[in-house]
Order: C-alpha cells, then structure tokens, then sequence
C-alpha cells in the first residue's frame, strides 16, 4: 500500500462503474455524479460490475494515477448505495484492497472483563 499524504480523503464511489473507463471517463463520473473535484487531492475507489475489479482515481500533485487491482477469486466489499459516495479510512482502504470486509472487522482480541 503506497503511503496517502496526511488529511488524503478516501472515497468509494457507490454503485457499478464500467471498468473500460480511463483516467478522463472516471474524473468524469467524480464531477458529474459526485458534484467534486477530481483533482483536489482526494481519493475515489470504483468498483466493476461482477465485483472483483477496483480502480482508485488519484491527483497527486502533478497529475493523475489510476491503479487497477483484481481479485482471482473473491468479491470486492461495497456499500449497497445505488449513488453517492462513502467515506473510508486508510485502514478500511487497505482491508479493501485484500478482499476483508472493511465494514465488520473482527478483532482477534478480547477485552479482559474477567478482571
């Protein structure tokens, strides 16, 4: 996982994206649909319609990058929002990108009420 400058907004684009779209076509959809600023910084994850495919849209500073990743087997976790986008943070992002569901993590410890 590359490392998000600080205050880096992450978002999820809900819904189903056509994954033929490029750099313009998914800036496109941010302004058009999300009413936002494609190159403000911020970071926007769409998701293909049999939901193994994702692409992250992201302005750095001097252009635009578009990282695409496939599951080989599996589905990519996503909102049921037909529209709209959901707030996600690094840590979500990252169990995201590896297939968990970032939406009910389970933690592996208990607390000590025994105590």
């Amino acid at each position: 996982m590359m490392a998000l400058p600080a205050g880096t907004r992450i978002w999820i684009v809900a819904g189903v994206t056509d994954m033929r779209c490029g750099f313009q076509g998914l800036a496109a959809k941010v302004h058009s649909a999300l009413a936002d600023n494609p190159l403000g910084g911020n970071v926007f994850v769409f998701r293909g319609r049999r939901g193994d495919t994702l692409k992250i849209l992201w302005a750095t500073g001097d252009g635009l990058c578009v990282l695409a990743k496939r599951l080989e087997s599996g589905r990519f976790i996503w909102p049921q929002a037909e529209n709209g986008k959901v707030h996600l943070t690094q840590a979500q992002l990252s169990m995201l990108l590896e297939g968990i569901d970032w939406k009910q993590p389970v933690r592996t410890n208990r607390t000590l009420s025994m105590l």
